[in-house]
């Protein structure tokens, strides 16, 4: 399997209409083809059984350069996977791709193969504390949907409380962020949030809610 195969499994099943659907629904100028998530999914599926570590990020950087929506995806999808070892590179192909963002649902799949590797090694926390002050929404945004693994625990260890609770030091330098994707992030992070440690989230609402936009202090607290 080599990367120029892998894009071409992928323009293979071009649907016009659909990527002209897609393209209006998306609104950022890219390529798009029309091929579906569970198209891609199958594709990513069997790219993996004919590849090591090295090739596949050998190939998921030629399908994020391409630009094209579903190779960008596509990308993301090869890389998400729990367990890798060593894991640097996965994880110094991801961050390239970071500063590129410019659309939430590529930067949702990119963070979604991230976010396990930021997991599994919190030292990178720091790198992702530098996305906070970046002039880029998506850039800023990205640190908290990469984070929502720290959401998840209802009985986290002492050292993953004290990781949650830098995070919500982000979310409130977020606050007063007027851009509507921001403050989503911030709302779609404590709503997770709130599923495991409800007080918590009443806590900053409580600290910092006024500050936040009507809209995501809804979203924030329609599960308590």
């Amino acid at each position: 399997m080599t990367p120029e195969q892998a894009l071409q499994d992928i323009k293979a099943l071009e649907d016009p209409q659909k990527a002209a659907e897609m393209a209006a629904y998306h609104k950022v100028e890219r390529p798009y083809l029309g091929v579906s998530n569970p198209q891609l999914d199958a594709l990513y599926k069997d790219w993996r059984k004919e590849t090591d570590i090295a090739q596949r990020i050998e190939i998921a950087a030629y399908l994020w350069d391409s630009n094209i929506h579903e190779a960008r995806i596509g990308a993301a999808k090869l890389l998400t996977q729990a367990r890798i070892k060593p894991d640097q590179a996965v994880w110094d192909e991801i961050c390239r791709w970071v500063p590129m963002f410019d659309a939430w649902a590529i930067a949702d799949h990119a963070c979604g193969a991230g976010a396990r590797r930021l997991f599994l090694d919190d030292g990178r926390l720091d790198t992702v504390e530098s996305w906070t002050q970046d002039e880029n929404l998506w850039v800023r945004r990205a640190a908290m949907v990469i984070t929502l693994p720290w959401t998840k625990s209802t009985h986290p260890k002492p050292e993953e409380l004290a990781q949650r609770e830098r995070i919500l030091g982000w979310a409130a330098g977020y606050v007063n962020d007027p851009e509507w994707f921001i403050q989503k992030s911030v709302s779609w992070w404590l709503r997770s949030l709130s599923k495991h440690d409800p007080e918590r989230v009443r806590q900053f609402m409580n600290d910092y809610g006024a500050g936040m936009k009507a809209f995501a202090r809804k979203d924030a607290t329609r599960l308590l």
